[in-house]
């Protein structure tokens, strides 16, 4: 009886939600403004339906910010993190949800900076992938997450009109298949 009650444990753990969810790829940025200044996190974690994106940040200026995946892991400061590279899209598309031909699979919904700065929020894209392939963001040079000054009105290229790229982080895988050498990317603009 109690080999039943083992076996029964053990199975209610390997198909629990979470254990399933542990075992999928996941990932973290480290989010650093202009001065060096850490803002917090922003997690990436692989679902059935995408990659979820959970945003942990503090000491952004209120209101509305666009957020875009780009191309390149490197927030160097001194570039005014264009080192990031274009927005992530592994083939030519425009900018923006509202325009033909987009958006870019880097292009996510604005977030919004409460009074005190803090921005807490999550949404879901299935534009890209933790994983190996075309749509993972993990390729030779990685890639990066960044906050633009302004709303992004997804329709002006090439990013939205959403001002300055005022903090970038580096999305470092965590949990997941090892990385694919070589892989390249088309360049666009």
């Amino acid at each position: 009886m109690q080999r039943l009650f083992l076996i029964v444990g053990i199975f209610a753990v390997v198909a629990s939600p979470g254990f399933a969810a542990a075992t999928k790829s996941q990932a973290v940025a480290h989010v650093k403004s202009l001065d060096g200044s850490a803002l917090g996190t922003v997690d990436f974690a692989q679902t059935n339906h995408g990659t979820l994106i959970i945003f942990d940040l503090h000491g952004l200026p209120p209101g509305m910010h666009g957020i875009h995946v780009h191309t390149s892991g490197n927030c160097d400061a001194r570039t005014k993190f264009t080192s990031a590279g274009p927005h992530f899209s592994p083939e030519p598309k425009n900018h923006g949800f509202l325009v033909k031909g987009g958006p870019h699979p880097g292009d996510l919904p604005n977030q919004f900076a409460a009074p005190d700065g803090s921005l807490h929020a999550s949404t879901i894209s299935n534009m890209f992938s933790l994983g190996n392939g075309k749509k993972s963001l993990f390729d030779r040079d990685g890639a990066s997450i960044i906050v633009m000054a302004k709303g992004d009105d997804y329709t002006t290229q090439p990013a939205g009109n959403s001002g300055d790229r005022i903090a970038c982080g580096v999305i470092i895988r965590t949990i997941g298949p090892k990385s694919r050498k070589g892989a390249k990317r088309n360049a666009h603009a």
